[in-house]
Formats: structure tokens, C-alpha cells, sequence
């Protein structure tokens, strides 16, 4: 009775999700500004939970609990406050002036922008294949993600390749239906409902385990467990997380397609104004349970879901299917988002450029729905071999989206930059990291600072100086970037 009662709950969810979706369909144009961009109409509510909702995902709702249990509450730290705070004063400096240039000239992608600006398809293509490279784990994190949390929700009736496979294709039917509009619709609805879900589930525990000093007795009686500065929680390894992370988000496709969408400057401003309260807001409640987790003895095996287990424990089963199907539908709300502006990428910088210039809209609209099955099935079939874990490969994918960051704002605000610059920081920065990753004999951190921080530091240093000793090529256009009005 209580895993038809669960499994009821969540697709019930997903439904309400889907049905949203459908009517969004009904009133979305089949342009290309109108599916990828909702005709860049949102207000400061939409704008503000649609980004919420996009970075609420796996990588969020049980990456982070089950730092939180394994290493310390710190977590908060990393995330809550640095994250917080970092990806706003980002959204001002990227945002605002990314959303200037694409009122003025019509952009649609971060490739779009930057290939238009240095008059280079190929460069394009490269920001918009680097994307697509990295959106791939970041997209098979939730699908891991929404597979791990049912299994543990259900004790295993529901196995993990099952799960996966419910949220891929509930994300396929979504983003193929839905467009931008229904999206944000949705992320809207979700992410005020996670947010009130995680509060409800801290205050449930909370109450059900005798109040918070009952609940944190277990962490107290291990100083070492609270402490900060520890082997895990180094300063290099706090600054490097927090600024891969913060610096990532501002490039991922999902993210950084986002500061075309607003209404006006207005809306821009009070979203990234309000963002850390936002986050702070979320990220405390979440990472605590599963601080208190580890404090109440729950025995959770590496890799293993904490968040499920300790809401099994001291919740209810329809409470804590309704927290997991919120979880999940943050993650389809994250991937559908993914998949939406992965799309974009494709067609826009690699399809319409290189293989059918002349294509037209409508042809470009159903080529972007094909590609989006064909991603999220690739996805599936990767997240099944369950390469690591859920922090692991959200962090890699962090990194490699942070490589992108500092080349692009320099464009954004230095007009000596050239095309061999930029090219050379964003090449050079990302075959270093690459080679972090997946080459196991180098290493992953120097001297305590992780590779993603050295290998932004070097595009740093790639992208001022081959600008600054090259000159500008053949159908660059400096002044695009600066002739705007505020």
C-alpha cells in the first residue's frame, strides 16, 4: 500500500508538471525566440524561481545533504553563502550586460554573441560544442539522481534503472511540448514548493526528534565533525569550490540563456538583488537534514541517498514521497532546462552555421525537439554505469562550464580583446582541465588549489595576453559590445 501511495505521489507530480507543459504548447509560436526564449517576456517572479528551479537539482537535494553527512555542515558554506552571493555580483557583471546586447542584436545563445562579435562560426561552434560537452554529466547527475532517491524511497521496488528511465522520459515529452514558456511556468511552481517542502521536512524532524538541540546533540558530541579548517574543508578547497561553482553556473547554457529572457533592466536588477536570500533560504534547511542525519545515527553506505533514508525514519510515507517528488521534479525541472538551451546550442550554432544556413524556423524547431530525445537517451544510457559519485560528477561539470567564464567577461568589457585571445584562453584553459580529469597521472589539485581554479587562471592569462600581442581579425566588431543603450 505505501509504495503505491509513493509512486501515486510522485507521478501524480510529474503529471500536474506535464499538463502545464501542454498548455504552454498551445500558445507558443513556433519561432525559434518564442521556444527557446518566450519572446524574452519574464517578469521579476518567473524570472527569478525559473533560475532557482534550474539549479535546484541533484546536485543540490542529495550531492549536498550527503556532503553535509560524510564532511560536516560547512557545506553551507561553500554553497549557501560563497555560491550565493558569488553567481549575483556575476549576474550583474555577465547578466545585465549579456542581456544589453542581446535586447540590441537579437542573440539567442552565449556562441550566438560571442561569434557575431569576433566574426567567427568557428568560435561559435567551439563555445557551443565546449557547452554540450559538459552538459552531458551535469544532465546524467539527474537522471543518477532521480534513480538513486526512488530506489531508496521505495527500498528497492522501484530499482535505479527504472527511476532514471521515468524522469528521462518525462523530460523528453516536456521539453519536446513545453518550450521556455512552460518551463519557467513549472520551475515557478516547483521551486516555491521545494522551498516550502524543505522547511516543512526540517521543522517535521526537528519537532519529531525532541527540538533542534535534540536534533544537533549528535554533532556537538564531535568537535572535529564541526570544525572548520579540516582536512576536507581547506581554505583552498572552500575558494576553489565556490568559485568553479559560482563561476560555472553563470555559463551553463540553462543559466546564462536566462539573462536574455527579462522583461526589462527593472526585472533584471531586483532578480539578482533577491537571488542570495534565495539561496540561503534553500541550501541551510537542506544541508542541515543531513547534518542531523549523521547526529540521529543514520547509516547510510557510501553513494548512498541521505536525504531519502532520513525521511523514511521520521516522516511519514506521503510526506516523504512528496519531498522526493518535488526533488524529482526540480531535477526534471533542471534537465528540461538543460535540454531546452542544449538544443538551442545546436541548432543555432552548429546546425543553422555549418550545415543549412537557409533552414527555416519550422525546420529548426522540429530538429531541436529530435535532438532533445536523442541527448536525454544518450544521458540515460551513460547513467546507468554510474561513473561516480553524484558530487563528483557535478563538480567536474562545474569546472569545465568555469573554464568559459573569465575569456567571456573579458570580451564583455575589454575592447582590445581579439579572436586569437579569446580562442587561446578558452582552448588552452580547457585542454588543462580536460587533461585534470581524464588523464590520471596528472593532477587534480596544486599546492591545495583545484584544477578548475588554475585552469581559469590560466585562460585568464591566455585571453589579455595573445590579445594583447595579436591584432584584430579580418570581421571582428569591437564597438557591438559597447555602443548600447542602458
Amino acid at each position: 500500500m505505501s509504495l503505491g501511495i509513493q509512486l501515486g505521489i510522485i507521478v501524480g507530480y510529474l503529471v500536474l508538471a506535464l499538463l502545464i507543459g501542454v498548455a504552454a504548447y498551445r500558445i507558443t509560436d513556433r519561432t525559434a525566440e518564442d521556444y527557446y526564449l518566450a519572446s524574452r517576456t519574464f517578469g521579476t517572479v518567473v524570472l527569478l524561481f525559473t533560475t532557482f528551479a534550474t539549479l535546484l537539482s541533484a546536485f543540490t537535494f542529495f550531492a549536498g545533504p550527503n556532503t553535509a553527512y560524510w564532511e560536516g555542515p560547512e557545506w553551507i558554506l561553500v554553497m549557501g553563502v560563497m555560491d550565493g552571493v558569488l553567481f549575483a555580483v556575476l549576474w550583474y557583471l555577465v547578466g545585465y550586460k549579456q542581456w544589453l546586447i542581446g535586447r540590441e542584436h537579437g542573440y539567442l545563445t552565449l556562441g550566438e554573441m560571442l561569434g557575431d562579435r569576433f566574426g567567427s562560426p568557428r568560435l561559435r561552434a567551439l563555445v557551443a560544442g565546449i557547452s554540450l560537452f559538459w552538459l552531458f554529466p551535469y544532465i546524467m547527475l539527474q537522471q543518477m539522481g532521480a534513480g538513486t532517491a526512488l530506489a531508496a524511497l521505495t527500498d528497492g521496488a522501484m530499482p535505479y534503472w527504472a527511476g532514471a528511465g521515468l524522469i528521462t522520459l518525462f523530460m523528453i515529452i516536456y521539453v519536446v511540448l513545453a518550450g521556455m514558456r512552460g518551463i519557467a511556468w513549472t520551475d515557478t511552481l516547483q521551486g516555491a514548493f521545494m522551498l516550502g517542502m524543505v522547511w516543512l521536512a526540517l521543522i517535521w524532524i526537528m519537532l519529531s526528534v525532541g527540538g533542534p538541540s535534540a536534533a544537533s546533540a549528535g554533532l556537538t558530541a564531535d568537535p572535529e565533525f564541526l570544525a572548520l579548517g579540516d582536512d576536507y574543508y581547506t581554505p583552498a578547497f572552500i575558494i576553489t569550490q565556490a568559485v568553479s561553482i559560482a563561476f560555472g553556473v553563470a555559463m551553463f547554457p540553462q543559466v546564462n540563456q536566462r539573462f536574455f529572457v527579462a522583461r526589462s533592466k527593472t526585472v533584471l536588477k531586483r532578480t539578482f538583488a533577491l537571488w542570495p536570500i534565495l539561496v540561503v533560504a534553500l541550501f541551510v534547511p537542506a544541508f542541515m537534514l543531513g547534518a542531523w542525519a549523521r547526529g540521529l545515527g543514520i547509516e547510510a553506505e557510501p553513494g548512498a541517498n541521505v536525504l531519502p533514508l532520513l525521511l523514511a525514519e521520521y516522516t511519514p510515507v506521503w510526506f516523504a514521497a512528496l519531498v522526493i517528488a518535488g526533488a524529482v521534479a526540480a531535477m526534471m525541472s533542471s534537465s528540461d532546462s538543460m535540454l531546452l538551451s542544449g538544443s538551442s546550442y545546436f541548432t543555432r550554432d552548429i546546425y543553422r552555421p555549418f550545415f543549412n544556413p537557409a533552414a527555416s524556423e519550422r525546420r529548426e524547431d522540429l530538429l531541436g525537439r529530435v535532438g532533445v530525445v536523442v541527448f536525454a537517451t544518450g544521458a540515460f544510457l551513460a547513467s546507468l554505469l554510474q561513473p561516480a559519485s553524484l558530487l563528483e560528477v557535478g563538480a567536474t561539470a562545474f569546472g569545465g562550464f568555469a573554464q568559459l567564464a573569465l575569456p567571456v567577461m573579458i570580451a564583455l568589457y575589454w575592447t582590445r580583446t581579439t579572436r586569437a585571445g579569446i580562442t587561446a584562453g578558452i582552448v588552452g584553459s580547457q585542454l588543462f582541465y580536460l587533461a585534470s580529469v581524464f588523464l590520471p597521472f596528472l593532477p587534480m589539485a596544486y599546492a591545495g588549489w583545484g584544477s578548475a581554479l588554475v585552469g581559469m587562471a590560466l585562460g585568464l592569462v591566455l585571453t589579455i595576453g595573445i590579445s594583447w600581442v595579436t591584432s584584430p581579425a579580418a570581421g571582428e566588431q569591437r564597438a557591438i559590445y559597447f555602443d548600447l543603450a542602458d
